[in-house]
């Protein structure tokens, strides 16, 4: 089968040539040829015009291509252009139905013509259908405009977690920060250290992500859990992690499911004592203790009913269970 050539839309230089090589007496292969398109192409471009070179304007030819892609792909046409179409996405709409909703359905009801998740949002988004966005759940009548990025941090001697030793005597841990909420304009972080197998947990609240906090706290926290390696994000903290002690290996960028121990953990401390929204700098540190030990104190199913405490001392990581009260934790909650 013959293999379709490029294809590109003329430009305003490209009229220009046009018309001074076609006035000159060029045929349309030779402005084709210089042009590097299809004489077809050329051909086509003067046809609308008339042969003569009088009657050819690469300004108005460039005016007129203009107005026509203005018009060719205006947003939402797909909905607008369908009356039937247009008519059920509205009743759809007030009927509280999200957009992904009302795809959805239509592909599982096999209705026709029907259109997807975006064609349905770049119509709201649109003259046509913006007066309907106030149907939508956020009644946002425009796309959200999405923040620039933060330069990237590279850390240096940065291991890959793919390159993690699995010997079975070895004790593997993960660790994390969350952090409060930036309304509040506090700085104040929860690092976490959990090891793999044993969830137990160590860590501490800290002031702010500063290597000179957080290289004692993280050495502190790794004492307590006692891991022989530690798996971190590549969050700017991890910066100096040459410091921590231990080594150290890394989740690929946005790959936070690479540690999912540390993860749920936070997520266990949030559903117990420290909700989202919730300002660490009026948590007190030995509340935060408190909270740790009795987490670790919970018998867990996949622990087979046992806890942290005493999983991590039947493997050996600690020889004691440290002695903090529980008290605070329970009156916090």
């Amino acid at each position: 089968m013959k293999k379709r050539e490029g294809f590109r839309h003329l430009t305003a230089q490209d009229r220009d040539r046009i018309h001074a090589l076609y006035g000159y007496g060029h045929d349309q292969e030779d402005v084709a040829r210089v042009l590097g398109v299809n004489p077809s192409t050329v051909s086509r471009e003067l046809a609308r015009y008339g042969r003569r070179t009088c009657r050819y304007s690469a300004t108005q030819a460039q005016k007129d291509a203009d107005e026509k892609r203005k018009h060719s792909k205006r947003p939402g046409m797909k909905v607008e252009g369908n009356p039937a179409l247009r008519r059920f996405i509205i009743q759809e709409l007030k009927r509280l139905r999200s957009p992904d909703e009302i795809a959805g359905r239509m592909k599982r009801d096999g209705i026709a013509p029907r259109v997807g998740t975006a064609a349905i949002y770049k119509w709201l988004y649109s003259e046509s259908g913006r007066p309907y966005c106030r149907y939508l759940c956020t009644r946002q009548s425009r796309k959200r405009r999405q923040h620039r990025l933060a330069k990237r941090i590279l850390i240096p001697d940065r291991i890959s977690l793919n390159d993690r030793p699995e010997s079975l005597g070895l004790v593997h841990a993960e660790g994390d920060l969350f952090v409060s909420p930036r309304t509040t304009g506090s700085k104040v972080c929860g690092l976490l250290v959990v090891t793999k197998n044993e969830k137990l947990l160590a860590g501490s609240l800290i002031p702010d992500k500063t290597s000179r906090v957080v290289v004692p706290a993280m050495r502190s926290a790794l004492r307590a859990a006692n891991p022989d390696t530690c798996t971190l994000d590549n969050g700017i903290e991890n910066i100096t992690h040459k410091q921590f002690g231990i080594d150290t290996y890394f989740c690929d960028p946005g790959s936070p499911y690479q540690k999912p121990h540390v993860e749920g953990s936070i997520g266990l401390i949030r559903r117990w004592f420290l909700p989202k929204g919730t300002d660490l700098s009026k948590i007190p540190n030995d509340v935060f203790q408190s909270q740790l030990h009795l987490l670790n104190h919970k018998h867990r199913k996949s622990l087979g009913y046992r806890s942290a405490y005493e999983a991590a001392l039947e493997r050996g990581i600690i020889d004691r269970v440290p002695r903090i009260s529980l008290s605070k934790a329970v009156a916090f909650r």
